[in-house]
């Protein structure tokens, strides 16, 4: 397989054609008649997939270095290029987020009945826009990508949300544009500062890794700037109130990539560029303790919050809010198991909270409604929706076996060692997670059914069925076999420790590689 792509010359085009696929793409679908958007959509998001999925096989897990770098000039006059490339962890949030757009595209099928057109162009222009976030090394290009992934989701939300979808959307994009213009203005003081000193003036990645030294005056306001647009996408307390607005009102497609993907840029961004670029500012002890503040009271505040919740689709928002919390703790902690446990449960997220959002909006396709207290004892009408439903519940409580679990372990058994207590205390988030899933998952499915309305409800359809299988298929491979993933992130997790940690004075590297009887041979 290898030998084959290396002969097409794979590394050449393939992030080139990620990238243009989905615009292509949607320019085709808003020149087809209505009728024929969402195949000609599903055909393109799945074609992007297949380019995508041979990234698996391509990536050379050994080397920690950027692959299929593709560099081309932009902007000549301020040295802006288009500069894109893959490690091992951008690696599998370009993944996540191919597989979850044929999903996405495939759910909406029933649900968007106007202006269809229009919502499954969007869709593939927010592709771009979330693939050029995990892709761009240039931090122009970054920003522009960063943006452009806000106007589609807006749009999608306002035009084909609920009933207050403009309350949503307005907060959502004013939560997030606020924080990326903070970021802007630090990327430009960046660009000055770095141009200055070193006489290049470059919005290169490896440009400004080189020449850290010239922010020393500036570090600590230019790290706030950044960590204020990061945790407002992830989002951490106490940035997350646009999260269940935007979840409650979005279309199930939006739900599922604000769920699924957008959430992860927030993580991801502090893995690429808050602390490579500001390891002694993200390492002080004053912010370590506040950020493993925030995020253990994200885990047990988003739990208790869930456990409340008389509407499913809340309290799938909020449970966001506390497993993105053990991705702030994995982070911060920054030893092998606990960034790569971060980066099991960014993808774990992705794929059973997307499935719970999938499994919502199946739901109210059927009863018009997201209410609790509305089901009952439906498992006896919709077997298979029930064994599905207790499947991804179990898995975003974090049982073993599944994918909820890998993640969760590995970040509690990696952060152990650096901050015992707020592990201890975050530990309990499992118990609250197991309290709100559980309870929510008997009242909808188990009891009387005594409402003739659940009664007559339709059992999941074939095209439910091709919708729910692949995630289904990942929540146990993951949990059953997670070495191939953790292959792969484990030499670009490892570098990322440890050019963190040799910039700060006293800082050891405080995890060794997996060992021998872990790796094996997955091809």
């Amino acid at each position: 397989m290898n030998g084959f792509l290396l002969d097409i010359a794979y590394d050449r085009w393939v992030l080139d054609a990620l990238m243009v696929i989905p615009l292509t793409g949607a320019l085709l679908v808003m020149l087809r008649p209505a009728a024929e958007a969402k195949r000609l959509a599903l055909w393109v998001a799945l074609a992007e997939f297949v380019v995508s999925a041979g990234l698996w096989w391509a990536f050379d897990p050994a080397t920690a270095a950027m692959q299929f770098e593709v560099r081309h000039e932009w902007i000549p006059m301020w040295n802006v290029t288009y500069h894109v490339g893959v490690d091992g962890i951008s690696l599998f949030m370009v993944l996540l987020t191919t597989f979850t757009m044929p999903l996405a595209v495939l759910g909406s099928w029933s649900y968007i009945k106007e202006r269809e057109a229009p919502f499954y162009a969007l869709l593939l222009v927010l592709t771009t826009g979330m693939l050029g976030v995990f892709l761009a090394l240039d931090l122009f290009a970054f920003y522009v990508f960063w943006e452009i992934m806000l106007i589609p989701m807006y749009f999608i939300i306002g035009v084909w949300g609920g009933s207050r979808r403009l309350y949503a959307a307005i907060k959502f994009f004013v939560f997030t544009f606020f924080g990326s213009l903070l970021m802007l203005v630090s990327i430009l003081v960046m660009y000055y500062v770095i141009g200055r000193a070193s006489g290049v003036y470059s919005f290169g990645y490896q440009h400004m890794l080189q020449n850290l030294q010239s922010l020393d005056p500036w570090r600590f306001w230019l790290f706030g700037a950044f960590f204020l647009a990061f945790a407002i996408k992830v989002p951490m307390f106490p940035f997350h109130t646009w999260l269940p607005d935007a979840h409650v009102e979005a279309p199930t497609a939006g739900s599922v990539i604000l769920a699924g993907i957008l959430l992860k840029m927030g993580t991801y961004g502090f893995l690429r560029f808050a602390l490579p670029f500001f390891p002694t500012v993200a390492l002080h002890p004053t912010v370590v303790t506040v950020v493993v503040l925030l995020a253990v009271i994200g885990i047990i505040y988003g739990a208790l919050v869930a456990l409340v919740q008389p509407d499913f689709k809340k309290l799938v928002a909020y449970s966001s809010v506390s497993h993105l919390g053990f991705v702030m703790l994995g982070i911060w902690a920054l030893t092998l198991q606990s960034v790569q446990g971060a980066i099991i449960i960014m993808i774990s997220h992705g794929i059973s909270t997307g499935a719970l959002f999938f499994l919502a909006g199946m739901m109210y396709e059927r009863r018009h409604t997201l209410e609790i207290a509305a089901f009952g004892g439906i498992a006896r009408a919709i077997p298979g929706f029930a064994a599905v439903l207790t499947l991804v519940a179990l898995s975003s409580i974090g049982l073993p076996g599944t994918n909820g679990f890998v993640g969760e372990f590995l970040v509690l058994i990696g952060s152990f060692s650096e901050f015992p207590i707020a592990t201890a205390i975050a530990t309990t988030g499992v118990i609250f997670a197991a309290a709100y899933m559980l309870v929510a998952l008997q009242r909808i499915l188990f009891g009387k059914l005594d409402d003739p309305a659940n009664e007559a409800m339709p059992d999941l359809s074939v095209r439910e069925v091709c919708v729910l299988s692949p995630l289904m298929i990942c929540i146990v491979w993951i949990g059953l076999y997670p070495a191939p993933i953790l292959r792969r992130v484990e030499m670009s997790a490892q570098a990322l420790i440890t050019q963190v940690r040799a910039q700060v004075p006293g800082q050891t590297q405080a995890q060794r590689p997996a060992p021998d009887s872990e790796k094996g041979d997955d091809e």
